[in-house]
């Protein structure tokens, strides 16, 4: 049997990264797109050579590490530039879900935990999305106090992100992170035991 490939996402602060830990406490597979796209971009050949012929040979130090400042300060002045990195690293990360799940299909399901699917429209490419929600009050909070930043950088960072809202109208599957750790524990333990039922 071939596991079911789900999403798992939410907007900045909606607590996303914390139902994933949920899910693995539950023997889910989860993985984390954000931290693979990382490791690729240190390991896979192929993407650090695309990457150096995009961005220049400074990209990367002697030892094939990526010059995370330069890169940033690469794509943060040039959008069009973001987007075409993007363009290289998306593919080689689906790939790599691709091989991971295989290596994990003796579950009913695996988790790709992402901060953008909808805008990518990866959904095509999965099962099922679960999306992540909380009040953007909360979302802000929580953003402030991990990050160390202030209001206005939290607002930004929102604005650059698809409205909660418009993601809401694209999944069934929706976590409520709108009160403490026990109550998403809870909303956790509801999707999950949805999709058991669903796919066994």
């Amino acid at each position: 049997m071939i596991a079911k490939k789900i999403g798992l996402t939410g907007g900045i602060g909606a607590g996303k990264s914390a139902a994933a830990q949920i899910f693995r406490e539950l023997g889910v597979p989860v993985y984390n797109s954000d931290i693979e796209a990382k490791r690729l971009m240190h390991t896979n050949a192929d993407l650090i050579e695309d990457i150096k012929k995009l961005l220049g040979k400074e990209a990367y130090d002697p030892n094939n590490q990526l010059n995370r400042a330069f890169v940033a300060n690469v794509i943060f002045s040039n959008p069009k530039m973001k987007e075409a990195l993007e363009a290289l690293v998306h593919p080689a990360v689906a790939k790599d879900f691709e091989d991971w799940s295989v290596q994990v299909s003796d579950h009913l399901y695996v988790l790709k935990e992402a901060a953008i699917i909808f805008e990518t429209e990866g959904q095509k490419h999965l099962d099922e999305v679960i999306l992540v929600v909380a009040p953007d009050s909360m979302r802000i909070k929580r953003v402030m106090q991990r990050d160390r930043v202030g209001k206005d950088q939290v607002l930004d960072r929102m604005r650059n992100q698809m409205p909660q809202e418009e993601k809401r109208k694209l999944t069934s599957l929706i976590i409520e992170n709108d009160s403490n750790f026990e109550a998403l524990k809870s909303e956790v333990l509801r999707v999950h035991q949805l999709l058991e039922d669903l796919y066994q």
